[in-house]
């Protein structure tokens, strides 16, 4: 009767089973018996479990929704048969009933759809703070010297990150000198190239010289253009190469 109710779903349980090793037909059993019992603390526990594994594997919430409302129906046409063989039994109050399996239904989805999204606020998180990282790498060479390559277009996100990165590692692992490698980056506005040149004056305020590689031509021009002087304590080289040979020198 539940495959029936969830015409969408159930071409899709091996599906689940197979990405997610989620049992939607045994989960459902152990969902109704909370209910039916009236264990809420176990059917908070499950719908927080069920929500984090859907979070993780990304599985599509809508064939959720769908699962459990027809779990609500299918309780609902074996509720009208009971009623229908004991109508004559006073004690059985419907409306209550009515009113308890529909709350517990409720209560499921609600403590899903918080557990469902907030792990999956967490993982994006994580995500973003790996991506950032990656966008941002310090590399340390020797135990004062490291290098921060940068690859790809600098905007205001990036600068932002450049510049928490950059200052958070400086202080945290004492950095003396840092070689910045700009041979991969292909793209910088005017207004960044000021924000870059902000950034590493507050580098060499906390005590680490700034060196920097691989200038292209076209951030060069920019640079010229925008009469824009480095801080005598800012050292220029061709290629990252030159830094590290005469850095490992010494």
């Amino acid at each position: 009767m539940l495959l029936k109710e969830a015409v969408n779903v159930k071409d899709k349980i091996e599906e689940i089973l197979r990405i997610g090793n989620i049992d939607l037909v045994n989960n459902a059993h152990t969902l109704v018996i909370f209910i039916i019992d009236e264990k809420d603390k176990e059917l908070q526990a499950f719908a927080e479990q069920e929500g984090i594994a859907w979070a993780t594997h990304s599985l599509a919430i809508s064939f959720k929704l769908e699962w459990v409302q027809a779990i609500r129906r299918t309780l609902w046409n074996f509720f009208q048969k009971y009623t229908e063989l004991h109508s004559n039994v006073k004690s059985f109050n419907f409306f209550e009933m009515e009113k308890q399996i529909n709350n517990r239904v409720d209560y499921f989805l609600n403590s899903f759809f918080i557990s469902y999204t907030t792990y999956k606020d967490s993982l994006i998180k994580a995500q973003r703070e790996l991506v950032e990282n990656l966008s941002v790498p310090i590399i340390p060479i020797t135990p004062t010297v490291c290098i921060l390559p940068l690859i790809g277009a600098i905007d205001a996100d990036r600068t932002e990150i450049i510049e928490d990165k950059m200052l958070t590692e400086i202080s945290e692992k004492r950095i003396q000198t840092l070689i910045m490698d700009l041979s991969g980056v292909a793209e910088i506005s005017s207004d960044h190239i000021y924000r870059m040149i902000q950034i590493i004056d507050g580098a060499s305020l906390m005590g680490c010289k700034t060196v920097i590689t691989g200038l292209r031509k076209e951030v060069v021009r920019k640079i010229t253009h925008l009469g824009i002087k480095l801080d005598e304590d800012v050292k220029t080289l061709g290629t990252l190469q030159q830094a590290l040979r005469e850095y490992f020198s010494k």
